[in-house]
């Protein structure tokens, strides 16, 4: 078996990967919502692979691994090797996870990142009223993950929030130290979102990137009697291009309250000094940056190894991200937690994929499925949702 092409389009916001072969049987990766530029990168690597059999994964991902970097760039990777197992699990007859080792569990356990309601502000009151109501989505999560400090509105909504001027826009550069005011708010409303959960449903909070070390290991160190799941991308994170270990150790040997990063990391040997140093708690990559569901397995093995836990991290990776994760977390050692939940937006994307369970999540699980491959496919419906000048994607 030979790739013969290699097509993406975009639909909606993900940018679709689709690798063909020779011998009719074909393979699809994903790209997360927020990087619908992704195209021309994803492109790049055609020639790369073009004549490589895709069953032969690693040995195709050498050709462009080295090509990659550390998020965005890391999807255009990341999607292709998704794509290849895809096409490896169809070729043998067999669901992905059993090429990655097979089960280690029936059913995978998932976190609330992308069942979200508006908020309606940023005041303690406004945090437990959103957190009511993602506690009666009827996933039934088990834990839900909120946004705090520099990854919500609060610089802007909370007067005198920091020491420093707040930033707007998407990717902001929002970074500082806390007032004591700005620090005494977040606690509050971290205190008002238990006071909702109770210890029925474990919270894990969102921070940044933009903290200190100080005000991280002060807000740690509060938190420590409410049993946070994690503190999240205190000082890296998002579209961060390092990892600042050290720092993170700092801050973990401080407290008992669990920290954890890793959604933006690329490839394995950028996780090496956080798992070796024990510099976090609990690390988050995500399949569609951290180079596809393989490398994500390896680095989950090793930071079992070293008595680090995982959560992968996963809430823009649409529907193919999801199946996605599911496949590789039914594999993962016993240092798994949950993944985050991915969904389809808009909802047309639940008309044109078939192969998903309904309901997807039962109790906060999702039952691991064994159809070949990833075991999703566009249906005819997904035509009609391809772009101008997109039309022969599936031919």
């Amino acid at each position: 078996m030979k790739i013969t092409d290699l097509k993406c389009a975009v639909f909606g916001s993900n940018p679709m990967v689709r690798i063909v072969t020779d011998a009719g049987i074909d393979g699809y990766g994903e790209v997360e919502a927020s990087k619908n530029y992704l195209k021309p990168h994803i492109m790049f690597y055609r020639d790369f692979i073009l004549g490589q059999d895709p069953t032969d994964v690693e040995r195709v991902m050498l050709n462009i691994r080295r090509v990659g970097a550390f998020k965005p760039w890391g999807s255009a990777v990341s999607a292709i090797e998704m794509a290849l197992w895809d096409i490896a699990g169809k070729a043998a007859g067999l669901p992905v996870y059993k090429l990655l080792g097979g089960k280690v569990r029936d059913r995978v356990r998932v976190y609330n990142g992308a069942v979200r309601f508006p908020m309606s502000g940023a005041s303690p009151e406004d945090y437990a009223e959103n957190m009511r109501k993602m506690k009666n989505s009827p996933e039934n999560f088990s834990i839900i993950k909120q946004g705090i400090a520099f990854h919500s509105q609060m610089p802007h909504q909370v007067p005198n929030f920091s020491y420093s001027d707040p930033v707007p826009g998407r990717w902001h550069r929002n970074r500082g130290l806390l007032t004591e005011r700005g620090l005494n708010h977040i606690i509050a409303c971290v205190e008002a979102m238990k006071e909702v959960l109770g210890d029925e449903i474990g919270l894990a909070l969102d921070c940044g990137p933009g903290w200190t070390v100080p005000d991280t290991i002060r807000l740690a160190k509060a938190l420590e009697p409410l049993n946070i799941m994690w503190l999240e991308d205190t000082i890296t994170g998002d579209y961060t291009p390092y990892v600042l270990a050290d720092v993170y150790r700092e801050i973990t040997r401080a407290t008992s309250t669990p920290i954890h990063t890793g959604e933006q990391i690329y490839l394995r040997q950028n996780f090496r000094e956080l798992i070796e140093g024990h510099a976090v708690n609990v690390i988050g990559p995500d399949p569609c940056d951290i180079g596809g569901i393989a490398e994500l397995k390896w680095v989950a093995e090793y930071a079992d190894l070293h008595g680090i836990l995982m959560a992968p991290h996963g809430t823009g990776d649409g529907l193919f991200g999801l199946a996605a994760l599911v496949q590789v977390c039914a594999a993962m050692p016993e240092n798994y937690i949950a993944f985050e939940y991915p969904t389809g937006k808009p909802d047309w994307w639940y008309d044109i994929v078939d192969g998903l369970p309904d309901p997807i999540v039962v109790d906060s699980h999702i039952d691991v499925w064994d159809t070949p491959g990833m075991g999703v496919s566009f249906n005819e419906k997904a035509r009609e949702y391809l772009p101008e000048g997109e039309e022969d994607f599936f031919d």
